[in-house]
């Protein structure tokens, strides 16, 4: 799908922390939309503004994809500054901001993809994120109200999240556009049976395991999934938990808070793993664990779907919405809920597999093309005031 030849536009896309080693959802999903429009558009013309950092390699240029590095240490700086500065030196025509937040001051007509207003609501269960985390949060709080007034279009990445969008921020329903997000096809690629062993020797994973990707964010609900584990792995001494994105004394601190510290060795603490670490973690492990208390989409859902592997999510937010009925819905605020999941999820054969075929067939609902095809659309629709 191309742009208008009439309207050939230039078209900037901030993706500042694109470039940075351990990326994170939003980082990831400015990636993917980048990618999926350098194989559909050929026409228009695209610059992407990212901040220098080591992977530089994520991302090839490509004829009418430029790589545009702004320099600076300070985000706030980057953001507010830096971009309006070189979007106007480029002569963009859309700047499209990726992460939540765009600058105030700016001339180009901007579009805003709004993730989530997590950070405008009370913070869920206790507050364990990291000062980096509260600052960048505090910032949101303060940015967002202000600059929803002046974007030409606002997006979104789920239906949950518009409704949250336009009560929390008081906006009608038309100044909202819903796009899905989507799921690579890296994932559910075979993993080698050389990687599948390297793996499993690294992390010493003889048994079977369950999957669970750690954030110190309260929303991603690790005390509940620790604590659930240990209810489920009390009767299943042959399964180990899996648990990427943290460190050992987060999960320790938490064993002795429930007095279950002797249970630490049921637990595999990985850290930061790259992609194809991942990838293999998510194609052995028997169940993938996401039992939120709140996302404004929930991708991981998908990845571990691609892979075969049934999944415990939560029955709230927008998870029901991305897993529909091919996963195991739990209240993630009741332990005994998520633990009985884990349960069914692994002991239930039959059920097991369903949930599994459901969830494989599922994920052409949700692809990166159809995501780049929408988002060509409003760029174009733009350039175009004929266009209905």
């Amino acid at each position: 799908m191309n742009g208008d030849k009439l309207n050939k536009m230039k078209i900037g896309i901030e993706a500042q922390r694109l470039f940075r080693p351990h990326k994170h959802g939003m980082d990831i999903v400015a990636l993917e939309l980048i990618r999926a429009l350098q194989l559909i558009d050929s026409q228009n013309e695209y610059f992407i503004f990212v901040k220098a950092d080591e992977d530089r390699n994520c991302l090839i240029e490509t004829p009418n994809f430029h790589i545009i590095e702004v320099p600076s240490f300070n985000y706030i700086l980057w953001e507010q500054i830096l971009l309006p500065f070189y979007a106007q030196k480029y002569g963009i025509e859309v700047l499209h901001c990726t992460s939540n937040t765009a600058p105030l001051f700016i001339s180009i007509p901007l579009f805003l993809t709004l993730h989530d207003v997590i950070f405008m609501e009370k913070t869920v269960g206790k507050n364990t994120a990291s000062n980096y985390q509260k600052f960048g949060n505090l910032y949101r709080k303060w940015l967002v109200p202000k600059i929803i007034r002046k974007c030409e279009k606002i997006i979104t990445i789920s239906e949950t999240e518009k409704l949250n969008i336009t009560k929390i921020l008081g906006l009608n329903n038309e100044s909202v556009t819903v796009v899905h997000n989507g799921v690579s096809g890296r994932f559910g690629v075979k993993t080698s049976n050389e990687k599948i062993k390297q793996v499993r020797s690294q992390w010493n994973l003889e048994t079977d395991f369950f999957l669970f990707l750690g954030n110190v964010e309260p929303r991603k609900n690790v005390f509940n999934t620790v604590s659930a584990f240990v209810l489920f792995a009390e009767k299943n001494s042959q399964v180990k938990l899996v648990i990427t994105g943290l460190n050992s004394t987060f999960v320790e601190d938490i064993l002795s808070k429930i007095g279950k510290k002797a249970l630490l060795n049921q637990f595999v603490i990985t850290g930061f793993v790259p992609d194809n670490v991942l990838h293999t973690l998510y194609s052995e492990a028997k169940v993938f664990l996401y039992p939120s208390l709140r996302e404004g989409f929930g991708l991981p859902i998908l990845e571990a779907m691609a892979f075969r592997t049934p999944v415990v999510t939560s029955n709230i937010s927008s998870m029901p919405e991305v897993a529909g009925e091919a996963a195991f819905l739990v209240n993630p605020f009741s332990v005994e809920a998520i633990a009985l999941g884990m349960e069914t999820a692994y002991k239930n054969k039959s059920l097991r597999q369903k949930k599994i075929d459901l969830g494989y067939s599922r994920l052409g609902m949700f692809t990166w093309q159809k995501t780049a095809e929408q988002m060509i659309n409003l760029y174009v629709k733009k350039s175009n005031p004929l266009k209905p």
